[in-house]
This record gives C-alpha cells, structure tokens and sequence, in this order.
C-alpha cells in the first residue's frame, strides 16, 4: 500500500512539472511582445509607457478615419475628390486638417482619394 501511494504521488508530481513547463512556455510566448522588464520596480514606468503609446495610436487612428470619411462626403457630394485636404475645410466638409502625430506626416492620393499616415525619416 505504501509502494502504491509513493508511485501516486512521483506519479502526481511528474504530471504536474509537464504542465508548468508548457505554462512557462505559453507565458514567455505572450510576453515576449511586451517590452516590459518584469521588474515590480519598473512596472509603474512599464505601464505610463505603454498608456502613451496606446494614446498616441488612438489619436492617429481617429484622425486618419475623421479625415477618410470627410473625404469620402466630399467625393459623394462633389462627385471628386479633393485636390488637398486644405479644400475639405475650404468646403466645409472638416473643421481643419489635424497635425499628424510627432514623427509622421499625412500622404495624400487626390487622383484615388487615399489618405495614409507616413513616418518622417
């Protein structure tokens, strides 16, 4: 009886290494894009950084979609797209062009009415 309880519980603790193994690896799989260090020390200085990084790419994310949909009234309106965004607040279609965020400017295709942010180099 004592062997078999011995055998049951190498047995347990054999089964239950393997599935910390797999956990660690699924956990450095995840983290692995995240560039905090993991330290509690730097976690406060971790977590500001990636708040202003989200803010930044929801700041350029609606500004891009406000200025596609001004064009898009525009060319149903106009039966065109604009020659440059300045004529969308020209005509009325955006209060005014937003200044793209630091480090991109704004490309815009007046003959296909694309509009794209572009990182300055």
């Amino acid at each position: 009886m004592k062997t078999l309880t011995t055998l049951s519980f190498v047995a347990v603790l054999i089964l239950s290494g393997c599935g910390k193994k797999d956990a660690a690896s699924n956990a450095s799989a995840t983290n692995a894009a995240a560039p905090s260090s993991g330290n509690p020390l730097t976690a406060p200085v971790d977590y500001l950084g990636a708040v202003s990084k989200a803010q930044k790419t929801a700041v350029k994310v609606l500004d891009v979609s406000s200025i596609n949909k001004a064009i898009q009234e525009f060319n149903a309106g106009e039966g065109r797209y604009p020659n440059d965004l300045n004529e969308l607040v020209k005509e009325h279609y955006l209060g005014s062009v937003p200044t793209a965020p630091a480090g991109t400017k704004f490309e815009y295709n007046p003959a296909t009415g694309q509009m794209r942010v572009v990182r300055l180099q």
